[in-house]
């Protein structure tokens, strides 16, 4: 099974275990008028959605090479965790809406059982295996997609805690807690949605990914190289273009300057994981 088949598989099994909890959550929240469980639940509805946009990412980052993309389609499953980050933030906005209109307009005391309590424990407990087998896959698999969503799972682990925390409260008479609580768990969706953008940005707009003395590192034993420099990096942890000017000995005969660059090539593949394409700019020694 090739890469994209995989993280295809996980993402459709993720979406499973996301949406039962999710519905779990809402179905539950509104039938005992608790604001910050409800949240909750379309926090992890946002999980689900996540997923199928995901999908819709590695579908279009799955494609080869044609002429209109030599480098390829993989960016495009960098574009898909934008859309994660635009759902992240759209719940969020929800969420406070929702809040500030039970604020302005209070409705009665939740209700809040020992059930309440059974239903966010096995939700917990669903979240942080999804997170650490999503997290696990994703650096595996150096999946964008995968890491991002295992992003928004934890968040929805800290808002899952914080939300026992109010039930706490509710039982103990402190209702208006509720309210607050679910203003809290929008922020941390929000700050979710910007952890997302900051890291695809890095991606697409080209981002050094590697350290230059990484790079040096590579390639010092190589016979010919006098020096290195103007060294630069893009792409993703699974896509990294490099480029680099390399001064040999002027009297070096084309051939042997050719053949140097190959060797260049060759160490910067074989030693760094991630490395697909090397430029390498040949330069006479003064």
């Amino acid at each position: 099974m090739d890469k994209f088949a995989q993280i295809r598989r996980i993402l459709i099994i993720i979406l499973v275990f996301n949406w039962l909890v999710a519905f779990s959550k809402i179905i539950y929240g509104l039938i005992t008028r608790c604001a910050s469980m409800t949240a909750d639940g379309f926090h992890s509805f946002g999980d689900g959605a996540s997923n199928i946009i995901g999908l819709v990412g590695i579908w279009a980052a799955s494609r080869p090479k044609d002429e209109s993309h030599p480098y390829g389609h993989k960016k495009f499953e960098t574009i898909a965790t934008l859309g994660i980050a635009v759902i992240l933030f759209a719940v969020s906005f929800n969420i406070i809406k929702e809040a500030i209109e039970r604020a302005i307009h209070p409705v009665a005391a939740p209700d809040v059982t020992a059930l309440s309590f059974i239903l966010m424990a096995l939700t917990i407990c669903v979240n942080i295996f999804v997170m650490r087998y999503e997290r696990m896959r994703g650096y595996q698999l150096e999946s964008d997609i995968l890491v991002c969503d295992s992003l928004h799972t934890r968040s929805d682990i800290f808002a899952s805690f914080s939300v026992v925390g109010t039930l706490i409260s509710i039982k103990l008479g402190f209702s208006f807690l509720d309210t607050i609580v679910a203003s809290v768990i929008a922020l941390l969706i929000a700050k979710s949605g910007i952890d997302i953008i900051k890291a695809s940005s890095n991606v697409l707009c080209d981002a050094n990914v590697l350290a230059n003395a990484r790079i040096k590192e590579a390639v010092k034993d190589i016979a010919g190289i006098k020096s290195i420099h103007r060294i630069r990096t893009r792409g993703r942890q699974d896509d990294i273009h490099v480029d680099l000017h390399v001064t040999i000995d002027a009297k070096t005969r084309i051939d042997q300057a050719h053949e140097v660059s190959h060797k260049i090539e060759s160490a910067l593949k074989r030693k760094i994981s991630g490395v697909t394409d090397v430029g390498v700019h040949i330069e006479p020694c003064k």
